[in-house]
């Protein structure tokens, strides 16, 4: 029996749990409550995990009932758990498996099974169901249309009814795809643990109920390979969806360089191209893409134009509305999601549970860092003075203006070329949201920039001589946020951002964690007593909240 100072935990009644850093017992009371609470800060000291329902429904869906949860919880806490939260625990995580999604007698039918008397008659209630749900004649459930399933379980999510989905998912054409040894390179190549236990957790041994979900990993940790190990898993012809024509090319050398594929079993659709091979590669913006605002996007047929056996969404937390709609309909497929954060400012992260799955896998950003797979990185707000001549334009201005005035703060362009005179020997980033600003910069300092009118063939060439050594600075607009890879990139100074945006920042670091001999250096400017220093701590929020610190320097 466990004594009070061996248990490393405080539970409280807002549903936050404490967990001392410095207990023996860190690591072991860690593990056992990752499964089923969400990790939101982990400084120094403290860490604190949430119980929300989302997260019990991960749990129950990874098979962790509520109360495993409660014995984990008694296990390692210090005190009493509130009554609140076993309530809750119970109440939440026991909605999960009430609704299941069972395979029916007719074709394109499913049955929406329902183990609660309370929960059929409220689903009966719920008018945007009433046309989608035909009831059993004992009532245990309803009749739907496969056709309505993803809009069925978007909706129910959305009124706090997670749905277990048992359908079995359909088998796609047969795509032979296996890991090389050796990279084409000549470099030795084998699976990390971390990289085999996510996709393993996605695929659980191909029964139903898997073969669809999220993984969460940290930029730089490689989740592409991730992607790859689920397509050597799954055998069958695959469907990678990425964010714009660079992530598309990465994509491609990746599977060229690690895996049996050859160019002729890949195939790129986007602006440029329109190929469908045994792998598409397809981007977001194509897929969105339609010639007026009242017409159909006439690309979402590629998802229907061939018998896909997995879908790979990439940077899965930038899914774009068009398509979740398109996703609700293609509940039949095996599909992952692959990001570093699920982090939605615009809250729709319940969508990505009920449509793409559940989070099969998650590791803190830290936990890497220590184990030498992503670069450790030190963090740096740097805040500047406004020049006096801009003081009252900015004290009489709207409050979007003065985040423009703030964000293009001349006297950021001293602090850029001081930071390049002491960073001789990296290789930097410089990264921005206006591109006035950028060009500016590119004046200063004469090195080249992309943006979004940078030609694809121009941007390639450039990342090229970047990788390469032959361009030791980039300026990048944040069309650089995600999907690029640039291992060697060892120092990043942002300049400007969105607004207060969480993930933006997580994505702009994730730039330079990419494993090296050298530390990593974040550096994002600031202007002082301005609206941007407010934008600024919430954009560096989730950051702080994985363990990295940001040292505040003035000028």
């Amino acid at each position: 029996m466990l004594n009070s100072d061996d248990r490393p935990i405080i539970v409280q009644s807002d549903g936050t749990i404490l967990l001392d850093v410095h207990s023996a017992n860190f690591q072991d009371a860690r593990d056992d409550i990752s499964g089923f609470a969400e990790l939101i800060k982990s400084p120094e000291h403290i860490h604190t995990y949430e119980i929300s329902s989302l997260s019990l429904w991960n749990a129950a869906s990874a098979g962790i009932s509520p109360e495993q949860a409660i014995a984990s919880l008694d296990k390692w806490s210090r005190f009493k758990i509130p009554e609140n939260i076993i309530f809750k625990i119970k109440e939440s995580g026991s909605l999960f498996g009430k609704i299941i999604l069972l395979p029916s007698e007719f074709p394109e039918k499913y049955i929406l099974k329902v183990t609660d008397d309370k929960i059929f008659l409220e689903l009966l209630a719920i008018k945007k169901l009433q046309k989608y749900l035909l009831p059993l004649y004992d009532q245990s459930g309803f009749y739907i249309s496969a056709l309505n399933r993803g809009i069925i379980k978007q909706e129910l999510i959305t009124q706090g009814y997670p749905v277990r989905d048992n359908i079995p998912l359909a088998s796609g054409d047969s795509m032979e795809i296996s890991f090389r040894k050796t990279t084409s390179s000549g470099k030795p190549f084998s699976i990390r643990n971390y990289q085999e236990e996510a996709a393993q957790a996605f695929y659980g041994n191909n029964l139903p109920g898997n073969g669809y979900g999220t993984i969460v990993l940290a930029c730089g940790s490689g989740k592409t390979v991730v992607g790859m190990r689920i397509m050597e898993l799954c055998q069958t012809k695959t469907l990678i969806l990425t964010t714009n024509i660079a992530a598309v090319h990465q994509w491609i050398n990746e599977l060229l360089d690690k895996t049996t594929l050859t160019r002729d079993d890949i195939g790129e659709y986007s602006g440029d191209k329109k190929e469908i091979k045994p792998v598409t590669i397809a981007t977001y913006q194509i897929l969105t893409w339609r010639p007026g605002k009242e017409e159909n996007f006439p690309h979402f047929e590629l998802f229907k134009k061939d018998n896909w056996g997995l879908v790979i969404y990439d940077e899965v937390h930038l899914l774009p509305a068009p398509v979740f709609r398109i996703t609700a309909e293609i509940q039949a497929i095996s599909r992952v999601g692959l990001t570093a954060t699920l982090i939605r400012e615009d809250g729709l992260e319940k969508n990505l549970f009920s449509l793409v799955g559940p989070k099969r896998f998650d590791c803190p950003w830290k936990i890497l860092q220590e184990k030498g797979w992503i670069a450790q990185a030190s963090c740096h707000e740097i805040r500047i003075e406004l020049p006096e001549e801009l003081k009252i334009p900015y004290a009489t201005a709207t409050r979007r203006e003065k985040f423009r005035i703030a964000s293009e703060n001349p006297r950021k362009m001293e602090i850029i070329k001081e930071i390049i005179e002491n960073r001789k020997d990296d290789f930097i980033l410089i990264i921005g949201q206006y591109l006035s600003q950028l060009k500016e910069v590119k004046k200063l300092i004469n090195v080249p920039l992309i943006t979004g009118q940078t030609p694809n063939k121009l941007r390639e060439e450039i990342y090229a001589k970047f990788r390469e050594g032959k361009e030791r600075i980039i300026i990048v607009s944040k069309v650089a946020n995600f999907a690029i890879d640039l291992p060697d990139a060892s120092v990043a100074i942002q300049i400007s951002g969105s607004f207060g945006s969480r993930q933006e920042e997580a994505q702009r670091l994730g730039r330079i964690l990419r494993p090296k001999e050298r530390n990593s250096y974040f550096y994002s400017l600031t202007s002082r007593f301005t609206v941007e220093e407010e934008f600024s701590a919430n954009r560096q929020k989730f950051l702080t909240e994985q363990g990295y610190e940001y040292q505040i320097e003035t000028r």
